[in-house]
């Protein structure tokens, strides 16, 4: 019975648009059935959350049932000067509301974070996210609030990733950061990563914004993993031209390597490490006699 009515859902759509929300890189599929509706234009659909207005940001394509794993929700209507117009008023109500919730967390001596307020499309819910580092019991808060504002209250908890897409900022890099730019899904980022490049474990210097360790190690770490590719490892013993070094360091985007021994220091290129050094094998301490 459930498959039927999926089936109904998804089959009573002719086309699929992909929607962005606002404060938001990650699209959105929609069903509809208007042939009017274009690229840029802003719809009102409803999601999980209630009413939105969101932004088209692709062309209609036609529905293809192979594509879709789980039923379509329904463009409800191009938006209409109106719709437009409440949805500015929303943004202005939402400040206030973030400044009365604000309040009513200090006077409640709260141990949480306000990051940011949103109200859906008709005014029924309101949004308010926040970060905090343990539970918290906002038992109170919510009666506050549902009293205070006069409609649904919803507290969502958010990481500290999230917190830093919200925001947004700056990089090291001097661009925006990756999260806010274009990231719609977080990936987990290891300190392996930074091994693979050889980087000084420095955890403070490898963080982002958020604290946890900087998303472009992720992005980076294929390209280095196929650059250190039949390179031996830092701090191996190789034979060169004769004589033993140590690798001491190696830049693989300068493709350079630096050899050292007591005797001299050598700096010598990547292809020549691969070509003419020979790793030799290190043997374990043998134990003394006698010992068990």
């Amino acid at each position: 019975m459930e498959e039927t009515v999926v089936s109904e859902i998804i089959e009573s759509f002719k086309y699929v648009i992909s929607i962005r929300f606002r404060n938001g890189n990650k699209c959105y599929s929609f069903g509809t059935n208007d042939e009017t509706i274009e690229y840029g234009d802003y719809v009102v659909v409803e999601t999980a959350r209630g009413v939105e207005l969101g932004e088209v940001v692709s062309s209609l394509r036609e529905f293809n049932p192979e594509e879709i794993r789980t039923p379509l929700k329904p463009v409800l209507n191009k938006a209409t000067p109106e719709d437009k117009k409440q949805y500015a008023e929303n943004i202005e109500l939402a400040k206030e509301a973030y400044n009365y919730c604000q309040s009513e967390i200090t006077n409640l001596e709260l141990d949480m974070n306000l990051i940011s307020a949103e109200y859906t499309l008709d005014r029924s819910k309101v949004l308010f996210v926040y970060v905090a580092d343990e539970r918290v019991d906002f038992r109170e808060l919510l009666k506050r609030l549902a009293g205070g504002l006069h409609c649904r209250i919803e507290l969502r908890q958010i990481g500290s990733r999230d917190k830093a897409k919200i925001i947004g900022g700056i990089g090291p890099c001097g661009m925006e950061t990756c999260c806010s730019r274009f990231m719609e899904e977080f990936d987990v980022v290891s300190i392996n990563m930074a091994k693979n490049q050889l980087l000084a474990l420095n955890i403070q210097k490898l963080s982002g914004q958020c604290g946890k360790l900087m998303c472009c190690l992720k992005f980076e770490d294929d390209a280095y993993k196929e650059l250190r590719q039949g390179l031996p490892k830092l701090n191996a013993q190789v034979e060169y031209e004769g004589s033993t070094y140590r690798v001491t360091s190696m830049n693989v985007i300068a493709k350079q390597a630096k050899l050292e021994n007591r005797e001299a220091v050598q700096f010598i290129s990547l292809d020549d490490l691969k070509a003419k050094a020979k790793v030799k094998k290190v043997e374990p301490p043998q134990p003394k006699k006698g010992a068990e």
